[in-house]
């Protein structure tokens, strides 16, 4: 017979959406109540559960081919954000734009159009295909260096002037090493730190919170960057850290007969997953 476990569990009160998220699935929520159909371009969050739970409401899901064959339809914009090409697109069939673009990176698209159309050499830190950045990217008619590590960029032929952006989601840890690197190369740097505030800070308050805990659940989507970075601040934090993206995936031989864990998950993790985690843990 297995052994009785004995697991206390507490939640990470600093985990939640952030306020992109939230702002984005309120609106699609509001919608959907219209009872007429409603499409998000791409998945509105990068969370499996969530697309379930809003897929089972009506929200349906199309690609970038889509919007030339939608007509007279409503279609929603996630917190990504999307280049001046998808709106274009929209409009010429006559179709209604939900835009949920986060307020952050609405600021961050018109900070580097600024930049372009003044004459600067725009580097951008974050990843190439990530919807964020192809959005950021249309709106300079992708004339700019997009690099997700360090060894990317040739310090021999890099610009010797060029003004530095970060895609929101990104470390800060990482993008300070980068600014650091470049200056020690003789390259001129314009420093614009646009890595939002709420993954920012979220890092050490982790970090605090893995350290009272055996053994720590993270709850994030397989997609999720913002997932894939703070998961691996609580394992760097706490080595006894696991990945999960639902409940089911959870296994009874990682625990001891009696400890103390904590639950935690990306800005893109609803609560109510946690809540499920919290409760699939406590039945164990």
């Amino acid at each position: 017979m297995a052994a009785t476990l004995h697991l206390y569990v507490e939640t990470d009160p600093s985990a939640g959406f952030c306020f992109g998220v939230i702002n984005a699935i309120n609106k699609a929520e509001e919608a959907l109540t219209a009872g007429k159909p409603l499409y998000s371009l791409g998945e509105l969050v990068h969370n499996e559960e969530e697309n379930n739970r809003l897929r089972e409401m009506g929200l349906q899901t199309i690609q970038h081919p889509d919007l030339h064959l939608l007509y007279n339809q409503r279609i929603l914009f996630r917190a990504h954000g999307e280049p001046p090409d998808s709106y274009v697109a929209a409009h010429n069939n006559n179709n209604e734009i939900i835009d949920a673009t986060c307020p952050i990176v609405t600021g961050l698209q018109k900070q580097i159009e600024r930049s372009y159309r003044s004459g600067e050499r725009i580097y951008l830190y974050g990843k190439a295909t990530h919807p964020e950045v192809t959005g950021i990217a249309g709106y300079i008619n992708n004339d700019l260096v997009v690099f997700n590590e360090l060894d990317e960029l040739d310090m021999d032929t890099i610009a010797r002037k060029i003004t530095l952006y970060s895609q929101t989601t990104q470390s800060i840890d990482k993008f300070q090493q980068i600014v650091d690197a470049l200056l020690a190369a003789d390259v001129e740097v314009n420093v614009k730190n646009t890595i939002c505030r709420s993954v920012a800070h979220r890092k050490p308050v982790l970090q605090e919170f893995c350290r009272q805990f055996d053994k720590i659940i993270f709850v994030a989507g397989q997609d999720s960057s913002n997932g894939k970075f703070l998961y691996q601040v609580c394992r760097d934090t706490n080595p006894n850290t696991y990945f999960i993206s639902k409940a089911e995936e959870i296994q009874s031989r990682w625990f001891a007969a009696e400890e103390h864990v904590g639950i935690s998950g990306a800005t893109s993790t609803p609560l109510w997953l946690l809540a499920e985690v919290k409760r699939y843990l406590e039945k164990l």
